[in-house]
């Protein structure tokens, strides 16, 4: 049996049989008495689940809208098992538990409005980070500091310091690290990169990411009746940002685009997912783009190979430019263009394509859907491999940063230049400031 868990944070918990080791032994021992009790095929994996001794044994942190999203897709998957679940709101906990129970058809998922009681069970793997983006990246790290592997929700930070205390954290603890830029799993935008890479659109020369445009808030709304704590903890509600007085507006959805509370302007909705997958089409995972300026229609990029980033500003995703980027790809498309063609694709799943290609290449793709199951599927093969996912710390670290830098040059209304090796802003004070934050007390990202 694998260790999901070699790096336990106490120590005295290394000499101790696990509970699915206990489990195991004691399933195998029974089997060789003669005994009145009954053992449920559920429990002994017979019912197509896997055996509980096999299982990956998960918590949610978070169940908001997206929680509650990537909760249903995961608990199709048979061979892992939802034990806890986190939120700092009663209603929210009840939902979340409800949820897992009815799944599994009992009662045993546990509630918890703090989630450092989770990351002290020994007997949770993994954990998935749902809750708003101020604490993705904070969540990420004490989870892996704890022993457990991560599956994050984007963005996975609110700051280019959080991103790279987040990955040095990955290597540190020795952790798997997935983050949900789920399109990297889905097939139709799997095509679009392949034609990009395989040079079936010649020279790439011009990538497009359909963005927001970026909004920015600094509102301070009215103080209202703070809620008891057991209804909403609205201390660990705000976490590392900023303290400010309770609103129910804010954890109804107004900390969106609000500048303590959404890293990146609302830019990372989409940038970290349409940015992600024009960096896997130009093969530049290791690197990102050196040059940035933003200007009425979008922010126009350049890669050191010469190679153009445009993000274009929603809600017309290609801007003010010819029709025949207009396309009817769903939203969040993305445009690969080259010498010899180009391929466009959004989150409707088809492929569109120009002329010339569109006869050889089209029949060629014959899976078109929006499915993002598969991405779960491949965070939970690595846990059990110990391989690295499609969206590791890694890639995460360079498509983010770049969508950092991407809306920088948008809010300070001026072309920027970034160093991808040195991480830092070329010639420029004012946008290295920018780079990190102070966090409220007692947060800190020194862990």
């Amino acid at each position: 049996m694998r260790q999901l868990n070699p790096n336990i944070s106490d120590p005295q918990n290394v000499s101790k049989i696990s509970r699915r080791s206990f489990l195991r032994h004691s399933l195998a021992a029974a089997s060789t008495l003669v005994t009145p009790y009954f053992i449920p095929a559920k429990a002994l994996g017979r019912d197509g689940l896997a055996a509980p001794s096999e299982r990956i044994v998960l918590a949610v942190i978070g169940h908001g809208p997206r929680g509650r999203y990537d909760l249903s897709v995961m608990l199709g998957e048979k061979d892992i098992q939802f034990v806890a679940v986190c939120d700092v709101q009663r209603s929210r906990r009840m939902q979340a538990k409800e949820m897992v129970d009815n799944h599994y058809g009992s009662r045993d998922c546990v509630m918890y409005r703090d989630m450092f009681e989770v990351f002290g069970r020994s007997d949770i793997d993994a954990v998935l980070i749902a809750t708003g983006d101020r604490w993705h990246a904070l969540a990420s790290i004490l989870a892996m500091k704890a022993g457990k592997d991560v599956y994050s929700e984007k963005p996975c930070g609110m700051t280019i310091r959080e991103i790279q205390a987040l990955t040095e954290a990955v290597h540190r603890y020795g952790r798997v690290f997935q983050a949900g830029t789920q399109r990297r799993s889905q097939e139709n935008f799997q095509y679009a990169v392949y034609l990009a890479q395989s040079g079936i659109l010649g020279q790439l020369h011009t990538l497009h990411a359909s963005v927001y445009v970026p909004r920015r808030t600094y509102d301070w709304l009215a103080a209202e009746p703070e809620p008891p704590q057991e209804e909403c903890d609205w201390d660990r509600w705000l976490g590392p940002s900023p303290w400010r007085p309770y609103n129910r507006r804010y954890i109804e959805g107004r900390w969106r685009g609000h500048y303590d509370f959404e890293g990146a302007a609302n830019f990372l909705d989409w940038g970290a997912h349409t940015l992600d997958l024009c960096q896997w089409a130009n093969q530049s995972d290791h690197t990102m783009p050196v040059e940035y300026e933003a200007n009425e229609s979008g922010i126009v990029g350049r890669y050191a190979n010469g190679v153009k980033l445009i993000c274009d500003f929603l809600p017309d995703p290609f801007g003010d430019r010819s029709p025949q980027y207009r396309t009817s790809t769903g939203t969040c498309p993305v445009r690969f263009i080259g010498t010899e063609g180009w391929v466009e694709t959004g989150d409707n799943g088809q492929i569109v394509l120009s002329n010339n290609l569109a006869k050889t290449q089209q029949r060629k793709f014959k899976k078109p859907g929006t499915s993002a199951a598969g991405h779960g599927r491949n965070f939970f093969d690595c846990v059990k491999s110990r391989a690295l996912p499609v969206c590791n710390q890694n890639v995460m670290r360079r498509s983010h940063i770049a969508c950092y830098a991407a809306e920088l040059s948008w809010e300070l209304a001026r072309k920027i230049t970034f160093d991808p090796v040195q991480e830092r802003f070329v010639g420029d004070a004012e946008a290295n400031r920018r780079i990190s934050r102070a966090t409220r007390e007692p947060w800190s990202f020194n862990v």
